[in-house]
This record gives structure tokens, sequence and C-alpha cells, in this order.
């Protein structure tokens, strides 16, 4: 009886915790919708459509016969103004689409005094503002075995409703699928899963031939170690409690691991030309997504992450 109800106690605690946890989130998402859309207005302010050539049925431009091309190719009307020939391209009217992971799991939920905001509201802003700007460019955008993609308007309103009703594990990488070999999939989590699991999961992501970036979000206080004196660190995903004595000791040691976690994930990424980079939370939210759409280069096979040499945070 006595087990049954500490059993029962433990059950009532669970449900509170995970009660306040949707309730702080179904706060916070109105606020992080509407930065969200700000950033994401700001970005789109100044810069040019992702218009491309291909076939579709707009006028997009003139440009000069090349020798070679098919003579039906030429636009005579417009060649007849001129001293040289012209081809008349239409705008590439395909739509393709882009898979966003952001990892909502609990270690997520880290911020330290220095930071902007959590990792998990940073990941969810840049998430939810460049699904704005991709939709907004003409492209489908989805996550991965939460909401199948869509092109509308309102795909922000769309993540958001699939996160609130979303019941299952939070997990830190995307559950296993093997997206189109056209797709582009982005994934937004702080890396700190065992590099097996890193690998593993990149070898489905990949193995269509799908192109991808892998965006490593962190607390500053992740990146520098500032502890010191005796300090008890808690997993928050059930993998327990490491008291330190004096955690000044461990900061060589962490850097070196830190600086080989993400070498190993690098190196991984650089066998499937997938780019990788880090992001810390006291940085600007708009510039990882500045960076992001700067480097979404879009051709006849699809949308595509160069490997831009310099990311926004170091």
């Amino acid at each position: 009886m006595a087990a049954e109800t500490g059993h029962t106690a433990k059950e009532i605690i669970a449900i509170r915790r995970a009660d306040g946890e949707s309730r702080t989130l179904a706060a916070s998402l109105p606020r992080l919708v509407l930065e969200a859309r700000r950033i994401a207005a700001n970005v789109i302010h100044g810069l040019h459509g992702r218009r491309r050539a291909g076939s579709g049925e707009n006028f997009w431009q003139y440009r000069r016969f090349v020798s070679g091309e098919p003579s039906q190719n030429v636009d005579w009307r417009r060649s007849a103004r001129d001293d040289h020939l012209y081809v008349r391209e239409l705008e590439w009217e395909a739509s393709h689409t882009v898979w966003i992971w952001p990892d909502r799991s609990p270690s997520m939920a880290f911020a330290s005094k220095t930071a902007r905001e959590s990792k998990l509201e940073r990941t969810l802003i840049v998430a939810f503002a460049l699904a704005e700007l991709l939709v907004a460019g003409g492209e489908r955008v989805g996550i991965p075995g939460l909401m199948t993609p869509t092109a509308s308007r309102s795909v922000i309103d769309k993540m958001a409703q699939a996160m609130l009703h979303d019941d299952a594990d939070r997990l830190s990488l995307p559950p296993s699928f093997v997206p189109a070999a056209l797709a582009e999939t982005i994934v937004l989590s702080d890396f700190w899963s065992p590099i097996s699991e890193i690998r593993n999961t990149l070898a489905g992501l990949s193995g269509s031939g799908a192109h991808g970036t892998l965006v490593q979000i962190v607390d500053p206080a992740e990146e520098s170690f500032p502890y010191s004196g005796r300090v008890e660190f808690v997993e928050p995903e059930g993998f327990g409690v490491i008291t330190a004595g004096r955690a000044e000791s461990w900061a060589q040691d962490y850097a070196t691991r830190l600086a080989l976690h993400r070498d190993q994930i690098r190196a991984e990424t650089n066998k499937l030309d997938w780019l990788f980079t880090t992001h810390a939370t006291d940085r600007s939210a708009a510039e990882l997504l500045l960076f992001l759409h700067a480097g979404m280069q879009v051709s006849k096979s699809g949308p595509r992450i160069t490997s831009i040499k310099a990311g926004p945070a170091a």
C-alpha cells in the first residue's frame, strides 16, 4: 500500500511538472511567434525574392543568346530592337521541401544569466522565422514526424499548434525518416547527444542524397564554462548529478572535450557535404537567420545551403 502511495505521489509530481511546462510553453509561444515574424520581416525587407530561371509561366528577364543554344529559344521580337539576340527566360515555379527540426528536449530549456533567452526559445524563434521566409520564397516547410510540408502563409501558426498538441517524447534529434533527394533538412539543436547517435541520424537524413545543415544552439555558459568552487551539475534528461569540488579545475578538460565533439560532428557533416555551424544565445537571432537565408542557394536541383566558411558565431 505504501509502495502504491509513493508511486501515485510520483505520478502527481510528474503530471504537475508536465502541466507547468506545457502552460509555460503555451504562454510563451505567442511572444515567440511575434518575435519570429518581426525578424523575418526585417530580413525580407530590402532583400530580393528567391526568383530563379526555369520552367514556368511568368516572365523573369531577357538574357543574351549563347552560341550553341537551339535557335527556337530566341525571342525575335525583343532581338529586333537591338544588334544582339535575346532569350526570354521564365521564372522557375516548382517549390521544394525544407524540413526544419527544432530540438525541444529538456536540455534546451537551459539559460544562463548572460543569455538573451533559453536555447529552446532561440531555436523556436529561428525555426518560425526561417519557415516564414521560406514560404514567402515559394518553398514548402515541414517538421519531421510532426507536421507535413506546407506552403501556407500561416506556416508559423501551424507549427506552433502542432507543437502544442504534440504529446510524444521530446527527442533531441529528428525521428528516423529519409527526406526526398531534392529536400533540404535544417536541424537546430544543442547536439549534446553522443556522436554515434548523431552519425546514425545523419546517415538516415542523407540516405537519399538530400542535403542539410546542422546548427548547434548553445548557451554562452556552455561555451566558456564560467564556474568555480563547489558546483552541482544536474543533467536535465535523467542521467544524474555530478558535483565538482573545484569546478574551475574542470575548465580545460571541458574545453578539450567540447572541441573534440564539434570536430567529430564536423567530420561527419564534411563526409556528406553538409554544413555545420554554431550559434550562441547571447548573439542576435536575426544574425543566424540572415546566415541561413544568405546561404540558401537555389538551382534546378532544389534548395541548397552552401558551405559558408564563417558561421554566425565562432
